[in-house]
C-alpha cells in the first residue's frame, strides 16, 4: 500500500448533533434475547452487577447506572426482575426501562449512610425470589479467558456479595460467571446492535470527533493542556475514558489529567476523548514539517507514523462482514509486525456504552464480524525513542438491511455517515467496503505534525 503525507482537504465537521433515544422496542428485544441465552445455558437466575466504572451491562437493560453506589439486576428465566439498590438509587426503580421490583440493600450505599432495612444477604436473596437450588449466572465485566482460567469460576464482583451468594446456594445450587452471554466476541448479545442502537451510539462517537477536531485546530505553542482539554468537553455528556491532553513527558507527579503545562515547540503531544459510542485519539509532534522534528526523531514519519497509517488503512480496507477475527490479526501482523512496532494489545475491539467491551481480534480467534457491530480502529504501537502514533476512531458494520433501516429511520445519521464515507474514499483514497459506516467525522484524518493542520496521510491512487 502506497501511503503519502500530503496537503489534504479537511473533513466536514458536523454541528448540532441530536441525541437518538433508545426505544422501548429496543429494550424489550434486549431482554428477550437475554432470556433466550439464559435458557440455552440453563441459567435459572442471572445477576448483573454494576458500579460507576462497571455499569454498562446493568445499563443495557435498565437504561441507567447506579452512579456512586453499587447495584444488581436480578433476572429470572421466567422474566421476573428485581433491582437491588442502595439508598440514593431506590428512586430510580420507577425510571428503569425494564420493569422491576426494588429491593433496598443499604450495604450498596456510601460509607456511614443510614443502614435502615439492614438484613442478612440471605433474606435479600429470598425477597428477590432467588431459590437456593438455582443455577445462578453472575455477570461483572470480565470474561477471564486465557490459558489458565476459562470463564466460569472467577468473578470480578465484590467479594462480600459473591461469598454470600455462594453460601446461599452451597448445598444445592451453583454459581458461575455468565459474562460471556453479554460480552463474548463470538456470540455475546451486546456485541450486535440494531438500527436504533447504531444511531444512538453515533451521537457520542460524533461528539468525540467534533471535540478532537476542535482541539487539533487550536493546538498552538504556549497554550496549556487545560486550554486544549476544555475544547473536548461536549454537550455535558459523560466521558467513557479519562480525557487526555498531554504535551511532552506524560504523568509527571503521577498526574494523569490535563495540567497547566504549556505546549512547547518539538513536544510530542497526545490527545484522547471518548463518549458513549466511540473514542477519538491522536499522537503527534508540535512541528510544522518533518525537518523540524527533534534531532533523535527526524525519521519519525518513515520509521513509525507512515507504517502505522499503512496498517490503519489496511484495517479499514480489510474489515467486512464474515471476516474471522484471526484473519484481521494476521493481516495487521503481516503489515505492521509486532516485533518491529511494539503493539501488544488487540488490533481493534468492540465499543458501545463503554470504550472497550471485548475484542474478536486475537491470534486464534474464531469470532466472525457481523452486521450491527461497532468497532474501534485501535492499534497502539510503541517504538523506543519515538512518540507513538494514533488515529483511533470508531466505525460500524451494517449489511444491506441495516443500512436501509438507518437510511429510512435516521436520515440525518445516515447522511453524516455517507459524507464521511465519501471523504475517506475520495479524499483519503481508502477503499472501504459498503458495510463500513464511519461513526465520527475524523475517521482516518491523521495529521502527525500538529502545527500543520492539513498535512495528513492518504493513500496514493
Amino acid at each position: 500500500m502506497d501511503i503519502q503525507l500530503t496537503q489534504v482537504t479537511p473533513p466536514k465537521i458536523h454541528t448540532n448533533i441530536q441525541s437518538v433515544i433508545l426505544t422501548d422496542e429496543t429494550f424489550a428485544k434486549r431482554r428477550e434475547n437475554f432470556l433466550k441465552k439464559m435458557k440455552k445455558h440453563q441459567i435459572d437466575t442471572a445477576i448483573i452487577y454494576a458500579d460507576r466504572e462497571h455499569g454498562a451491562n446493568f445499563e443495557y437493560f435498565t437504561g441507567f447506572i447506579p452512579r456512586f453506589e453499587e447495584a444488581c439486576l436480578v433476572l429470572h428465566d421466567n422474566g421476573e426482575c428485581y433491582l437491588l439498590l442502595g439508598n440514593e438509587n431506590l428512586k430510580l426503580v420507577h425510571k428503569s426501562r425494564i420493569k422491576a421490583e426494588a429491593i433496598h440493600i443499604p450495604y450498596f450505599s456510601l460509607p456511614n449512610q443510614p443502614m435502615v432495612n439492614e438484613k442478612g444477604f440471605a433474606q435479600y436473596f429470598k425477597e428477590a425470589n432467588i431459590s437456593p437450588d438455582s443455577r445462578i449466572g453472575l455477570i461483572g465485566w470480565k470474561l477471564f479467558t486465557g490459558t489458565v482460567y476459562e470463564n466460569s469460576d472467577l468473578f470480578d464482583i465484590p467479594y462480600y456479595f459473591v461469598d454470600e451468594m455462594k453460601k446461599y446456594v452451597a448445598k444445592q445450587g451453583k454459581v458461575m460467571n455468565f459474562s460471556p452471554a453479554l460480552l463474548s466476541p463470538i456470540d455475546g448479545i451486546r456485541t450486535v446492535n440494531n438500527a436504533n442502537e447504531v444511531a444512538h451510539y453515533e451521537y457520542g462517537a460524533s461528539l468525540a470527533g467534533i471535540g478532537l477536531y476542535q482541539a487539533l485546530q487550536n493546538i498552538e505553542i504556549g497554550k496549556s493542556e487545560k486550554e486544549i482539554a476544555a475544547l473536548l468537553a461536549m454537550d455535558g455528556q459523560p466521558n467513557t475514558v479519562t480525557t487526555i491532553t498531554a504535551t511532552g513527558d506524560r504523568f509527571t507527579n503521577a498526574i494523569i489529567y490535563p495540567r497547566d503545562k504549556e505546549i512547547q515547540f518539538q513536544d510530542h503531544f497526545t490527545l484522547t476523548v471518548g463518549y458513549k459510542g466511540g473514542l477519538s485519539s491522536r499522537v503527534g509532534y508540535i512541528v510544522e514539517e518533518p525537518g523540524q522534528l527533534p534531532n533523535e526523531q527526524t525519521n519519525y514519519i518513515e520509521r513509525l507514523a507512515k507504517p502505522y497509517f499503512t496498517a490503519y488503512a489496511t484495517w479499514l480496507e480489510t474489515i467486512k462482514i464474515g471476516l474471522i477475527g484471526k484473519e484481521m490479526y494476521t493481516r495487521i501482523e503481516n503489515t505492521f509486525p509486532k516485533k518491529d512496532y511494539g503493539w501488544w494489545l488487540n488490533p481493534g475491539h468492540f465499543t458501545g456504552d463503554e470504550e472497550w467491551l471485548s475484542s474478536p481480534f486475537t491470534e486464534d480467534s474464531s469470532a466472525v464480524v457481523k452486521s450491527g457491530q461497532l468497532f474501534q480502529v485501535d492499534i497502539i504501537p510503541s517504538v523506543s525513542g519515538y512518540a507513538g502514533a494514533s488515529c483511533e476512531e470508531p466505525i460500524a458494520i451494517a449489511d444491506d438491511a441495516l443500512r436501509s433501516e438507518l437510511k429510512n429511520s435516521y436520515p440525518e445519521v445516515w447522511n453524516r455517515m455517507q459524507t464521511r464515507r465519501k471523504y475517506i474514499k475520495e479524499v483519503l483514497n481508502i477503499n472501504i467496503a459498503d458495510e463500513v459506516l464511519p461513526l465520527s467525522d475524523t475517521v482516518a484524518f491523521y495529521t502527525p505534525l500538529l502545527l500543520n493542520k492539513t498535512l495528513a496521510f492518504n493513500k496514493k491512487h
